[in-house]
């Protein structure tokens, strides 16, 4: 003998009238919601409305000008990035050995190497050489046509 399934009580059974089964209803809970055909009727869309602004990541002053704000916020140019710095002190009289290249960019001595072949040599076209004095490397740009290693 077959089991039936339970009856179900009778707030179930108007539901099941209604709507034709015991499934999540397809349409929108809210009248003026509007949810994609494939998309879960139980997934709420986010509200428009905020419990609790964010901080603002701007300026506490909004009438200071923009220029003073951003002066402030960036450095000159000439000191933006590692590679100007690095620029800059290979253009000194005295040129610049690994050391003091690492420390100037924090960066491992095969880095170093690197900025000077691919960057500045190759990609910058500046003309880097190097010389011996005192034991040590020293790396200079040089104008075209001067000498050195």
């Amino acid at each position: 003998m077959k089991r039936l399934p339970p009856k179900l009580p009778k707030s179930h059974a108007s539901e099941k009238s209604a709507r034709g089964s015991l499934a999540p209803s397809r349409k929108a809970a809210k009248p003026g919601l509007k949810l994609h055909p494939k998309s879960s009727p139980a997934v709420s869309p986010r509200s428009t409305s905020k419990s609790s602004p964010r901080p603002s990541l701007r300026a506490s002053s909004p009438s200071a000008p923009k220029t003073a704000r951003k002066a402030a916020a960036f450095p000159p140019p000439e000191s933006a990035t590692k590679q100007s710095q690095l620029i800059a002190l290979l253009r000194s009289v005295k040129g610049a050995t690994m050391p003091q290249m690492m420390q100037l960019t924090g960066w491992l001595p095969h880095t170093v190497r690197g900025a000077l072949s691919g960057s500045l040599r190759k990609r910058l076209g500046l003309n880097v050489r190097h010389s011996w004095e005192a034991g040590a490397r020293v790396y200079r740009i040089v104008a075209a046509g001067e000498g050195g290693v």
